[in-house]
């Protein structure tokens, strides 16, 4: 069944080999494992993990070019965009963020189990991490993906983006009214906004938006405010 996602990459000139598809499969099995012991997914029957999980967490690098960049994937949960893109571009330097241990432990025995390197899971609130000078400004790319609102999330991943770097954020559809609302986010935090790609995944499983943004100045110092803020009172 993996051979169906290799061929849904093709066009994009993202190819896969004989050991990646290997390494897609090893990691459906593991999420549908520790999904009986948590809560990982809603999404387990496999034509829809390979497009709404797989094919959706690769899909920035059809508008980004990815090689040995070192990125940030904020909230990363059950490894979504940030496992498919390590292992389709191995040469990435990963960094995945989450606030539920659980998850981290999770994500942690995925990245053992498919050997990779550049390669650790950190258990945190992105509010706190993104105010420690060891991730503050330090990732060349930073990425969420349906994480919050867009003037929540810019707050919440902007900072640990180095200035020149990028934020990718993948949202679903009608995101273009959060671009909008996030506007002051953007500028406050940093950001500036690049680009939108509006796309239909396959087999009409869903509109998908992804949004870039350059970080064109350092983060003020003040951002991140205190867990639980961003949420409460975002910039608006």
């Amino acid at each position: 069944m993996m051979e169906e996602l290799k061929k849904l990459l093709e066009p994009y000139q993202v190819e896969c080999t004989d050991v990646q598809l290997q390494q897609f499969e090893t990691f459906y099995r593991l999420l549908l494992e520790w999904n009986e012991k948590m809560n990982l997914t809603a999404i387990t029957e496999e034509k829809e993990v390979i497009v709404k999980h797989f094919f959706d967490s690769i899909t920035p690098a059809f508008y980004y070019h990815l090689s040995n960049q070192k990125m940030i994937d904020v909230g990363a949960g059950a490894g979504f965009p940030s496992i498919p893109l390590k292992i389709c571009f191995p040469e990435l330097k990963m960094v995945l963020l989450d606030s539920l241990n659980k998850r981290i432990n999770f994500l942690k025995i995925v990245g053992e189990k498919l050997g990779f390197t550049d390669f650790e899971c950190v258990h945190g609130r992105a509010e706190e991490l993104g105010q420690k000078n060891i991730y503050r400004e330090s990732f060349d790319i930073g990425i969420a993906r349906a994480v919050a609102r867009l003037n929540i999330l810019v707050e919440l991943t902007l900072p640990f983006v180095r200035k020149n770097g990028m934020m990718i954020a993948m949202k679903g559809s009608h995101a273009l009214d959060e671009i909008a609302e996030a506007k002051k986010a953007i500028e406050i935090l940093g950001g500036e906004l690049k680009e939108t790609k509006v796309f239909d995944l396959p087999y009409e499983y869903g509109e998908r938006t992804i949004i870039l943004l350059d970080k064109t100045k350092n983060t003020p110092k003040k951002y991140p405010r205190k867990p639980g803020t961003p949420n409460r009172q975002p910039i608006i």
